[in-house]
């Protein structure tokens, strides 16, 4: 049995542990605003982007080959993965659930006779996959929206998965993120990059009240898309970091609230263990008194 000291500073450790996490979930809520508000802002533009280009393909003549971002290398052998994770830990699931999908990709891609390459956005991610995979991975970037998303910061990355798709390292390129559901739900999308998929044409092509109109475009379809397509792999990677961004903050404030919950039944536990321990040793002394007192 803990002596009565023990249980007192094992309190006193559970209480300044609950403070912490208390804090930590204070603070997570507050950058979860922030964060939430940024990514369900971008999601409308990163939506119209793909409209659009789904518009100007479909206007596109036949005889155009189309850019190499648009049409793809004609084979889908080398994947690579872009798993999105943080670079910071106690946020519960955020990370594993992310890592968990990015394994079984690489597993069914591997027995299906493909190359998988990774390119790893964020710490914990590129330690995890380290471990298994260190062969994979070609590139890694961290520290990524310490402040605050930017969208230099999603160009940047753009810039190096282009640049090793131009020199063709890769022919398929995928994108793997929490997109922000609610404080208490995250859900793990992957989603194509390069190639660039594009909407069913029907409802690119359309508008409610029938077909859309005809467009006349002014330089050609061709120059257009071919400056859109990389600002489009941008933006969906912005998008995708931002997403993430606020899935980590409302995983990391879920998870501080039950840590929290937690550290206050541990007190309530070690209180009443502590209650009856000291209860215990007065009435062992009382005991001893009386005994001591009838002998005499």
């Amino acid at each position: 049995m803990p002596s009565l000291k023990d249980l007192k500073n094992r309190i006193t450790s559970v209480k300044s542990t609950q403070k912490i996490t208390s804090a930590m979930k204070m603070v997570a809520a507050a950058k979860l605003r922030r964060a939430q508000e940024q990514a369900e802002a971008g999601r409308p533009y990163s939506e119209r982007m793909e409209q659009m280009l789904a518009r100007l393909s479909g206007a596109m003549s036949a005889a155009s080959e189309g850019p190499k971002l648009l049409t793809g290398t004609g084979s889908d052998q080398v994947q690579l993965l872009v798993p999105v994770t943080s670079d910071r830990g106690l946020c519960g699931g955020f990370n594993a659930s992310v890592l968990r999908e990015t394994r079984r990709r690489i597993r069914q891609l591997q027995a299906d006779g493909k190359t998988v390459k990774l390119f790893v956005i964020g710490r914990k991610g590129r330690d995890i996959l380290r471990r298994e995979f260190a062969d994979l991975i070609v590139d890694s970037v961290t520290d990524i929206g310490r402040k605050a998303v930017s969208f230099p910061e999603a160009n940047d990355i753009a810039g190096r998965i282009l640049a090793m798709f131009d020199t063709d390292t890769f022919d398929v390129a995928t994108v793997i993120y929490n997109r922000f559901q609610s404080a208490i739900t995250q859900v793990v999308t992957p989603q194509q990059l390069v190639p660039v998929p594009l909407p069913e044409a029907d409802a690119a092509t359309t508008t409610e009240g029938g077909p859309a109109a005809v467009y006349e475009f002014e330089p050609s379809e061709e120059q257009i898309i071919a400056d859109l397509l990389p600002r489009n792999v941008a933006v969906q990677i912005y998008r995708a970091l931002m997403e993430s961004a606020a899935s980590e903050q409302g995983a990391r404030m879920t998870a501080m609230d039950n840590a929290t919950r937690n550290a206050g039944d541990m007190i309530k536990k070690l209180t009443l263990e502590y209650n009856r321990t000291r209860q215990a040793v007065i009435t062992k002394e009382l005991i001893e008194i009386i005994s001591g007192a009838e002998a005499v």
